[in-house]
């Protein structure tokens, strides 16, 4: 997914007032995904935490961060840190964005959506002490 946002808050970069940043999800690496997982404990502080990567908004906002910055080699990560209010939560969402195909795409082969909606009959199970009545 790509596309462009507007800031609310303009961002100094290099020197520079940045009002939108043009961002691609199809262009992060494998280096950029560990980096933002680097970068999100990090901002934890030391906190230990097992997380599902689809419901981590830290890991979401680092990688919305690499988003931009795939397209915009001139911009850091500590630039795109300092994003304030809704413009935070824009780069959160495009990381977000990351782990949800784009619509058109659909699921893939094999997924649920592919299933033939038939629920198996329930199955019952019984210890080998107890009796099956007729």
């Amino acid at each position: 997914m790509n596309g462009t946002i507007k800031l609310a808050n303009p961002i100094k970069i290099n020197g520079a007032e940045t009002l939108e940043l043009s961002y691609d999800t199809n262009e992060i690496t494998g280096a950029h995904f560990c980096e933002a997982d680097r970068r999100k404990a990090a901002a934890g502080r030391g906190a230990v935490s097992v997380s599902v990567a689809e419901m981590d908004a830290s890991l979401h906002f680092y990688l919305g961060v690499y988003a931009v910055i795939a397209l915009n080699s001139h911009i850091d990560v500590t630039d795109l840190e300092r994003a304030r209010g809704y413009d935070a939560a824009q780069i959160m969402r495009i990381g977000r964005d990351f782990f949800t195909p784009p619509a058109e795409e659909g699921l893939p082969d094999g997924s649920l959506e592919d299933q033939s909606g038939i629920t198996p009959e329930p199955t019952l199970f019984h210890s080998s002490g107890s009796k099956e009545s007729d």
